[in-house]
C-alpha cells in the first residue's frame, strides 16, 4: 500500500536525490507510521470512519497542498529547463524546512489515512490482541525498510538523477503525478458529497 508513488514517496525521493536531510525524512515519515498504523489497528479506524466531516476537511487540505506541491514541481522544472542548473526545488532549504515539509506531506495526505488508519486498522482490528501485535509490527517493519531503502536508494542514485535532464523530467513527472492524484482526490470528495 506505500510503495506506489504518492506525495509522500515523491518527498522522500525528492530529498534523497538532493541529499539534503533524507535520513530525517525517512525517519519522520516512518514514526508518523508508526503513530497512524498502531492508532488504526488498534481503534482509530473505527473513529475516523464513523466522522466523515473529519475526513472531507483532511480531504479538503490534501487537495490544496497537492496542487501547490505540484506547482512548486513545475516551477523547479522550469528552472532545470531555464538555467540547467542542479537545484534542488525550493521546498528542500534547510532541516526546518525538510521537517515542516515530511509532516505536510504526511499528515495532509488523505491517502496516508485511509491506507494507515482505515485499511489496516480494518485489517487489524479483526485478529486477537497478540495477533495485532504482530499484524502491528510486520506492517511497521515493512514501513522502516521501504522509507529508508527509498532515501537511501535515492541519494545513491543523486549523481545520475541529479542531471538537468533527468531532473526536469522527474520534476514534471511528480508534478503530474501530485495533480492526479489532487483530482482523484477531489472527485472522490465530490462523490462522497453527493451521495451524503
Amino acid at each position: 500500500m506505500i510503495i506506489p508513488i504518492g506525495a509522500q514517496n515523491a518527498y522522500v525521493i525528492n530529498q534523497g536525490i538532493s541529499r539534503e536531510h533524507h535520513m530525517t525524512t525517512a525517519s519522520i515519515c516512518f514514526v508518523c507510521d508508526i503513530i497512524l498504523i498502531s492508532s488504526g489497528i488498534f481503534g482509530g479506524g473505527a473513529l475516523l470512519a464513523s466522522y466523515p466531516i473529519l475526513l472531507n476537511t483532511i480531504t479538503l487540505a490534501g487537495i490544496g497542498f497537492l496542487s501547490v506541491y505540484a506547482w512548486q514541481f513545475i516551477q523547479s522544472a522550469r528552472q532545470h529547463n531555464q538555467e540547467a542548473s542542479m537545484e534542488a526545488p525550493t521546498m528542500s532549504r534547510g532541516r526546518r524546512a525538510v521537517i515542516i515539509g515530511a509532516l505536510a506531506v504526511t499528515l495532509l495526505n488523505p491517502h496516508v489515512y485511509l491506507d494507515t488508519v482505515v485499511v489496516l486498522g480494518a485489517i487489524g482490528g479483526q485478529f486477537a490482541f497478540d495477533e495485532r501485535v504482530a499484524f502491528t509490527v510486520g506492517a511497521l517493519m515493512g514501513s522502516c525498510l521501504w522509507f529508508y531503502g527509498l532515501s537511501a536508494g535515492a541519494a545513491r542514485l543523486s549523481p545520475w538523477l541529479s542531471t538537468p535532464s533527468i531532473r526536469r523530467l522527474l520534476d514534471l513527472l511528480m508534478a503530474s503525478m501530485m495533480l492526479f492524484v489532487a483530482g482523484k482526490l477531489a472527485l472522490g470528495l465530490y462523490t462522497r458529497l453527493l451521495a451524503g
